[in-house]
């Protein structure tokens, strides 16, 4: 099992600790991680890193495809492809309706055909066989629409980029976890459950099987986030989880459509995602926070003491050994809980 971590940039001025990706490339983790949502965007602090490292590899999670063309995304990708050695990972996805509708103001479509799409222009670009050709759906390359001047013409990249990109998605859904198995080199829930890893694993082998790829992740990058919260008291630790979990279960998306709500409710935990959202939606959160399940906490998390952690490590070290699971991204862990993760598992 590998490792890696999340970038954490956070408040109206974002910081970032390099300090903590020092540290990660140090002990040999072998990834660093920066989402986008309506702040800070996922590039820039990937092309930061980049530049003040020399051995970790650093991805997007994830470009949301709504808010940049496919040609867009791999000029990028290209770029920070060749400027790092090829320690660039291009993550994208199709974020929810409430951001890409509500923030970007464009439809928010069919993500799971917009998807497949994407990453086949994605990669049409990095293998340069021909000038860039699509007519699909979603994207038509030439455009040849309403408003356009009829001038476009096929065009071949200029770089010569590597067709060896890792892409990966960003999902939880079981129809989008077989997209990503069908199309992708890799994904990364926001959740997982060793306890639970078909829920994540078997849409995926799903996903192979359709797209007529062997049925397994030898050569599939399953890259879960894991929170950490490390310390002396366990009912802190589970505290300092708990608002996440209720803003995703509860107030990430609408009553009608909240894929991380009904993850939890997959993974056995009905009835408190049902009262969490209806209590996030209400404006309650603080008491919404308060129905996070310990179980669901000691689930999908790491918390207490680091012995505790030590502990249960040994269920997501057994998954991975089963082939299950091949990495595991920390999400907020302190520089201490990186050392102690590191210990035992590298």
């Amino acid at each position: 099992m590998q490792l890696g971590i999340t970038l954490r940039i956070n408040g109206a001025t974002p910081k970032l600790s390099m300090d903590e990706v020092l540290e990660a490339e140090r002990l040999g983790y072998v990834s660093v991680w920066g989402g986008e949502a309506w702040g800070t965007d996922a590039v820039s602090p990937a092309a930061w890193v980049l530049a003040r490292t020399t051995r970790i590899k650093a991805g997007t999670s994830i470009m949301q495809m709504q808010a940049r063309t496919p040609a867009c995304a791999a000029m990028t990708a290209m770029t920070l492809q060749a400027l790092s050695g090829n320690r660039f990972l291009l993550g994208v996805g199709a974020s929810g309706p409430q951001v890409i509708e509500g923030w970007h103001g464009v439809p928010y479509g069919k993500p799971l055909g917009r998807t497949k799409e994407y990453i086949e222009i994605i990669r049409k670009i990095l293998a340069r066989d021909a000038p860039l050709t699509y007519q699909s759906e979603h994207y038509q390359i030439p455009y040849t629409g309403p408003g356009a001047t009829g001038l476009g013409k096929p065009l071949r990249s200029i770089v010569h980029g590597d067709p060896s990109l890792k892409i990966y998605t960003a999902s939880i859904t079981p129809a989008g976890l077989r997209t990503s198995g069908e199309v992708s080199d890799g994904t990364l829930p926001i959740w997982f459950s060793p306890e639970q890893a078909d829920l994540v694993v078997q849409p995926i082998l799903d996903g192979m099987k359709k797209a007529r790829k062997p049925a397994n992740l030898e050569e599939f990058d399953l890259a879960p986030y894991v929170k950490v919260s490390m310390g002396p008291d366990l009912q802190a630790c589970r505290d300092a989880v708990r608002p996440n979990l209720a803003l995703y279960i509860g107030g990430m998306g609408a009553r009608s459509k909240n894929f991380y709500n009904d993850f939890a409710v997959r993974l056995g935990y009905a009835e408190a995602s049902a009262k969490i959202q209806d209590l996030y939606l209400d404006g309650h959160k603080k008491d919404a926070e308060a129905l996070v399940p310990d179980a669901l906490i000691d689930e999908i998390a790491l918390v207490g003491t680091a012995d505790r952690i030590k502990d249960r490590l040994q269920a997501w070290k057994q998954v991975a050994r089963d082939g299950k699971l091949t990495t595991m991204v920390l999400r907020d862990a302190s520089i201490d809980a990186m050392r102690v993760v590191a210990e035992a598992v590298l």
